[in-house]
This record gives C-alpha cells, sequence and structure tokens, in this order.
C-alpha cells in the first residue's frame, strides 16, 4: 500500500449514467449495481480523466493509501501487450454497457401489415434537442414526450404508446452535449407551460443520463412540473413505467 491520488465515487451522488466508463483509458471503471465502481485500485492511475464526464459531480482525486498502479496489470486487463500506459488502443464495447455488441437472436417476419398503411403520429418537426428552437410553437401547452435516440428502433410500438397527442423530442446523452441538453431544456420548461414530460430511456446504464439531465432542468427552470420516466430494454420490451413523480424547486 502507498500513499497516492485515486479516484474516489460518491455512491449517493452516482446514478450510474455509465459517462465515465468510457472516458478512462485503463478499464478501471464499471457500472455494478446501478453505480460506477473501481474494478482494482491497480487499474486507477489516479490522473483523473473521466472527471469531467460525471454530471453530478460524484468523481473526485483523493489522497489516501491504496494498491500501487501497476501498469504490467494494467496491460493483462486490457489484453495487450507491448504497448505502454498511455498508448493503449480501447475497445468501447467492452468498457461501456452502451456499446456492447450483441445478437438479439430474431428472425425475418412477415409484416402485420403493409408499411404504406401505417400512419405516423408524429405532430411537429424538427424532433432533435439540439435543432428544437425553446419558443416552438408545438412546445407551448404540450404532453411532451424526450426519448433517448435508439428507443424508437428498438420498440416497435413507439408511436402507439407514447407520441398520440404528444410533442416529441429526442436525444443522446452519450453523443451529445449533456450540459447543452440541461440548458436548452431549461428554456424550454422556463418559457413554455408544459402541463407534463415523459421521458423515455433505454435501459443500458449511459441512457439514463438523459433522465437525470430533464430532472435537472426542470428543477433549475423553477417549474412544478409531473415527470414520468419509461424504460425500453434492448430486445424491444418496454420492462418498467416509473411512477408519476412531480418535480419542484
Amino acid at each position: 500500500m502507498v500513499l497516492r491520488k485515486i479516484v474516489h465515487i460518491d455512491e449517493d451522488k452516482c446514478t450510474g449514467c455509465g459517462l465515465c466508463v468510457p472516458k478512462c483509458a485503463e478499464g478501471a471503471l464499471r457500472i455494478v449495481g446501478g453505480k460506477a465502481r473501481l474494478v482494482s485500485e491497480v487499474y486507477c492511475d489516479g490522473l483523473g480523466a473521466c472527471l469531467g464526464e460525471c454530471p453530478v459531480g460524484a468523481i473526485t482525486i483523493e489522497e489516501r493509501e491504496a494498491e500501487a498502479f501497476d501498469e504490467e496489470a494494467l496491460k493483462k486487463h486490457l489484453g495487450v501487450k507491448g504497448l505502454s500506459h498511455g498508448h493503449v488502443e480501447i475497445d468501447a464495447a467492452r468498457l461501456c454497457p452502451s456499446a456492447q455488441v450483441m445478437n438479439l437472436g430474431r428472425s425475418p417476419k412477415t409484416p402485420r401489415q403493409p408499411v404504406e398503411t401505417l400512419e405516423s403520429s408524429l405532430s411537429h418537426w424538427p424532433i432533435q434537442l439540439m435543432l428544437v428552437p425553446p419558443q416552438a410553437p408545438f412546445l407551448r401547452n404540450a404532453d411532451l414526450v424526450i426519448a433517448a435516440d435508439c428507443v424508437p428502433f428498438a420498440f416497435t410500438g413507439f408511436h402507439n404508446a407514447f407520441l398520440e397527442g404528444k410533442s416529441l423530442v429526442i436525444g443522446c446523452p452519450k453523443l451529445d452535449d449533456a450540459q447543452f441538453y440541461k440548458e436548452r431544456l431549461t428554456q424550454i420548461f422556463r418559457i413554455n407551460p408544459i402541463r407534463s414530460v415523459t421521458v423515455v430511456n433505454m435501459e443500458v446504464p449511459c441512457c439514463f443520463g438523459l433522465y437525470q439531465a430533464v430532472g435537472q432542468a426542470i428543477v433549475a427552470s423553477g417549474k412544478n412540473i409531473p415527470l414520468r420516466q419509461e424504460i425500453i430494454s434492448v430486445k424491444g420490451k418496454r420492462i418498467t413505467s416509473m411512477t408519476q413523480a412531480t418535480t419542484q424547486r
């Protein structure tokens, strides 16, 4: 054991969003039990590349007694040879649960009805949060659905289940700027009389960052808006419907 700098994770703050995981070049972080955790102290170099990725400030660097950083153990952990620390090629699919490749085992099926006869329930454009102006007319008095980008592809009943009579915006908390999301959503909630918000996200850890951003934006707006969360599995099942809650300042 040596006295050195090492990552500390505040489990009370951690939401399990997973945004820190792919930013750790050493693969020292994993989502376990819904929280970010150190796989082993010997893999953490204490440089803190993951700090800026945490949207709730749950990760800090502390100085304490810990196992020494072990570069040889790190190479074995990452499954590479002959590469020095700082030049390790990272397979994002290994580090981030959201990028894990999987075969869902489906076989082709005959559509129940011709695609041409299916009607869209989408009532407006644009829908990407990066493009939606806060003063867009479809946001006034809206029951707003905020969906992760992958949801409509995974869940075939998305239009029928969520879009009837609703306004929609979509986004990806992993690939887009989470801070921009919070600021844009705060503007939307402040300017518009939103009646309710439903967040629909995938079950993968980083996708929960969308729900976190929405909740923070509602608080920042000073509004009292009913907030609901729906979670979709990677196999396209509606697995969780959280009881309606009210977020207020």
